[in-house]
């Protein structure tokens, strides 16, 4: 897959493009687009508009990660299990010293889970109906600690941080080879013709492809981090378990893919296609949790 992060990604360009929008209605975009030979302000504004975008959408990531999975959050548990993923929950965050993020199953067979949210104090853990069913309570434990510790490590600020950065690279390089392509091949000008929008949509496609490498390399080393956090929070063995139990029964990932780089799992790739993968092979994060 080409995108890991599809939800947080097409939420960022989504806004991005609002953003462009905006700045050409308040005449901002000659900034932006006509910088010319004053570089240092298109890639001023290229970062704005990057950064921006990018933490526009880690504040919507919560609502939007409730749509897209259909979980509902348990504001008041109606049963025995729901009483304890609360309890499970709140007696890890405190351990891991963040607030008590919000509660969530979602209706899938597929054993999974995700966490996300604006802030170490503002998540949301969600757990699959196919975890709570295929899984002990211990493995579902850790299941829980990797979800708070992806919390506690910061890891969706971070990533929404290295987004921005790609963000501000994408912006700033596909507008400079827009305005060189339209002045060498065809010969306006101004470098803001036709072809200037036609090559910056076209560079901004593939420099975001290719940037997006960047994003899913550091999303694969968070995971281990957070399989260090649930080893801490609920044992290494039941960490191990789980991870065990999450490769034994793997299928596709149950979370769009817009959500699978917060998830448990992920789907495995080789090759080329491992640099557009969320989540390292499950035996690597097994044989790495074995090794403390």
């Amino acid at each position: 897959m080409f995108a890991r992060i599809g939800y947080f990604i097409a939420t960022n360009l989504a806004i991005l493009v609002v953003l462009n929008i905006t700045a050409r209605l308040f005449g901002f975009d000659q900034y932006l687009y006509g910088a010319g030979q004053n570089m240092g302000s298109l890639l001023i504004f290229a970062a704005a508009f990057g950064m921006l975008g990018s933490f526009i959408s880690l504040a919507m990531s919560k609502r939007m990660a409730k749509k897209f999975s259909g979980a509902q959050v348990i504001e008041t548990p109606r049963n025995s299990q729901e009483r304890w993923l609360v309890e499970t929950v709140e007696r890890q965050s405190q351990k891991a010293g963040i607030g008590m993020p919000e509660v969530a199953i979602f209706n899938h067979p597929q054993p999974n889970a995700f966490a996300t949210g604006m802030s170490r104090n503002n998540a949301l853990v969600a757990v699959s109906q196919g975890l709570l069913e295929h899984m002990s309570k211990s493995e579902v434990e850790a299941v829980l600690g990797h979800e708070v510790s992806h919390v506690a490590n910061g890891d969706m600020i971070t990533l929404a941080l290295i987004q921005g950065v790609v963000n501000t690279f994408v912006i700033f390089l596909s507008r400079v080879i827009g305005q060189m392509v339209d002045r060498a091949v065809f010969k306006s000008r101004s470098g803001m013709g036709p072809g200037y929008w036609i090559t910056v949509i076209i560079a901004e496609i593939i420099l975001g492809i290719l940037a997006s490498t960047i994003v899913m390399y550091f999303s694969r080393r968070r995971e281990f981090r957070a399989d260090l956090g649930g080893a801490e929070l609920a044992g290494r063995d039941n960490m191990v378990s789980a991870l065990q139990k999450l490769r034994d029964l793997y299928e596709p990932p149950a979370l769009p893919d817009q959500l699978s780089a917060f998830g448990v799992s992920g789907k495995q790739a080789s090759g080329l296609k491992h640099l557009f993968s969320s989540h390292p092979p499950i035996d690597q994060r097994i044989e790495a949790l074995q090794r403390l």
